[in-house]
């Protein structure tokens, strides 16, 4: 059987990187994680991404968590030394992360398709899992910021068959999620244009509506939502989430909302909450084994 996974490098910083890391996320994280470049391969392309696992483990088969990115092309790409620390820190929990950059961005082959056929780069990731031994790969959560909370959703709601065959993951996090994403273009000019690039003029319209959740949440899987926004979000407007959240209340999905009421994009006044939020999120959905 031919491998998915065919480039694993283990991130190294030097002695000021590690400094700055401490300082930023804590020791526990160089002590207690190992986090690695990955190349591996979806629909015929090689796609860059990340694996993060618990340090120093025997015989344990960890939880995972597929991570996915915001940003388009090589902004919001995640670098080493980010990924070092983000992830580093999830897989300190107890966690097998997984993250990918999608195709088109960060060296990967392919085009950027914001939404379209790049939600098989999760997919295929989440195939791919099977090849590490340590990963518990029938147990899932996702999390995705910004445009990977649309990832998100679209991930979940792409390919039926998948699911039914490999069990729907047991929980999401979405951060400053776009979940109408013809709203999100109207308010960003730019963004705008940079879908018409990538699916023409003449298909805008029906492109757009496949990307927005907010009409087909009904085929969203019955599965718990932490659903979190900084109320002063300058990028994605907190409406995006506070919508989305009565439309689960209109169809019975079970969610928490917790809004930051002076939180930015990045929530970055509020790391440490984030990281209590996910933890006692993934415990609580998570089964280990």
């Amino acid at each position: 059987m031919t491998k998915k996974i065919i480039e694993r490098e283990k991130i190294s910083l030097n002695q000021s990187q590690t400094k700055l890391l401490i300082s930023g996320w804590g020791d526990k994280i160089i002590k207690n994680s190992e986090v690695e470049k990955i190349t591996y391969i979806s629909d015929g392309l090689k796609i860059k991404g990340y694996l993060a696992y618990p340090k120093n483990f025997t015989g344990k088969n960890f939880p995972c968590v597929m991570w996915n990115r915001g940003g388009y092309l090589d902004k919001g790409a995640i670098d080493k030394f980010t990924a070092r620390g983000m992830y580093g820190q999830i897989a300190s929990l107890g966690y097998c992360v997984f993250a990918s950059q999608y195709r088109g961005n960060a060296g990967s082959e392919g085009k950027e398709e914001l939404g379209g056929n790049d939600v098989n780069d999760i997919l295929n990731l989440m195939e791919a899992a099977k090849e590490v031994p340590f990963a518990d790969s029938d147990n899932w959560a996702m999390e995705g910021w910004s445009r990977g909370g649309m990832m998100t959703y679209l991930t979940l709601l792409r390919n039926k068959n998948f699911w039914e065959n490999y069990g729907y993951p047991k929980c999401a996090i979405l951060v400053a999620a776009i979940s109408n994403v013809e709203d999100y273009a109207k308010e960003k000019p730019d963004m705008m244009e940079r879908y018409i690039n990538i699916v023409g003029k003449n298909n805008y319209d029906e492109e757009i509506k496949k990307r927005s959740v907010m009409g087909l949440a009904e085929n969203l899987p019955d599965i718990p939502y932490l659903m979190v926004h900084g109320g002063k979000d300058e990028t994605v407007s907190v409406q995006q989430t506070l919508k989305i959240a009565e439309k689960f209340n209109e169809i019975g999905r079970k969610y928490r909302l917790v809004i930051f009421e002076d939180g930015d994009h990045y929530l970055k006044n509020y790391r440490k909450e984030m990281g209590n939020l996910r933890k006692e999120w993934l415990d609580k959905y998570l089964k280990r084994v």
